[in-house]
């Protein structure tokens, strides 16, 4: 028989954090569903996960997925940011109309778009949220109807952290403006201001943190939310340089480290969705953003935390920009399909 306690639905299964939270409940002995277009056959099952033909936007295929889950992980995004203002904020209503038919915890990735910088440079849960960018607004109302459907009975869950990176590719900075996927490491793009701080999150850090709270939700207050620390470059540059050292240990000519081309998104942006979108983020590399984990720690005792160099390692490894331990050679990047984190 199923327990539901350990049974979720993960919305944004083939995503980057989605992906990663998918895999490891499966690891932790959850049962694992994910919702995806275009599948040949209504059901399939691959890598400990059971895929669903469906769409996040169809309340009746969410719905359906949902029944008997215990969770449900709202980390879906439109596709390359996409219409986002038209359909983000129905996409959740339709995970919290589930959650609230199944009884089940809410959990949502979130992010510090819904912060100005008025909250910074040190974010708190508690930070006055007060965004820049219309993004950020609806990230605020995201929030808000959470908060509101929690003090209706339901259980939700919210993880901020910094930039993601991580050993499968999707829509971040790390793997599109800092290096090229399936190409060797020749130059890194650093966009951080001279000096600069900036939060990095380690994607299946991220995910760990995620499955670790789910297993004391019971414990937790209705509404609860956490910051990570993750990784902090103090600079601007810790992580660019990190990027070096990785390539260097792999027999490369350290890359050369240059600032990253923001005129060309002031260009490009009016034409193409995903770099207007990566533009309006510019002012979060202007001045530094870090993340207060104390109330993560006081909860789970220590945050999990992949050192540096090894994570930047997988993560290049991943992105198919080292050599393979088998060929010798770089992956090819036809290899990976990148979806938003």
């Amino acid at each position: 028989m199923q327990d539901k306690a350990k049974t979720a639905l993960v919305l944004g299964a083939s995503g980057g954090i989605g992906g990663e939270v998918a895999r490891q409940l499966h690891d932790a002995g959850w049962r694992v569903s994910g919702l995806k277009r275009g599948l040949a056959a209504s059901q399939e099952t691959r890598d400990g996960i059971q895929w669903r033909r469906g769409d996040a936007l169809n309340a009746a295929d969410v719905a359906g997925a949902a029944h008997g889950c215990g969770v449900i992980v709202h980390a879906v995004n439109p596709p390359g940011y996409r219409d986002w203002d038209r359909v983000v904020l129905p996409m959740l209503e339709h995970s919290l109309a589930a959650a609230r038919a199944e009884g089940a915890t809410l959990l949502l990735p979130g992010t510090v778009y819904n912060f100005g910088p008025d909250a910074f440079p040190l974010l708190r849960e508690d930070a006055p949220q007060r965004p820049l960018t219309r993004k950020g607004a609806i990230r605020v109302e995201m929030e808000a109807r959470l908060r509101a459907a929690s003090t209706a009975g339901l259980r939700v869950i919210i993880v901020r952290a910094g930039d993601f990176f991580g050993p499968r590719p999707g829509n971040n900075w790390f793997s599109q403006g800092l290096v090229k996927p399936g190409r060797p490491v020749t130059a890194i793009g650093n966009p951080a201001s001279p000096g600069t701080g900036h939060q990095w999150a380690y994607l299946p850090d991220v995910a760990r943190t995620m499955v670790e709270l789910l297993a004391r939700r019971d414990s937790l207050p209705a509404f609860a939310s956490f910051h990570m620390a993750g990784h902090w470059d103090a600079n601007g540059r810790q992580m660019a340089e990190a990027i070096q050292r990785v390539v260097a240990r792999h027999g490369g000519r350290p890359p050369r480290i240059t600032a990253f081309p923001w005129w060309l998104l002031n260009l490009a942006s009016p034409f193409v969705a995903t770099l207007r979108e990566m533009r309006e983020m510019r002012y979060l590399w202007q001045q530094p953003v870090r993340m207060d984990n104390a109330r993560l720690v006081a909860t789970l005792g220590s945050e999990p935390h992949t050192p540096l160099d090894e994570a930047v390692e997988a993560a290049l490894r991943g992105l198919g920009c080292l050599p393979t331990p088998m060929t010798g050679r770089n992956m090819d990047s036809s290899s990976f399909v990148g979806t938003p984190p």
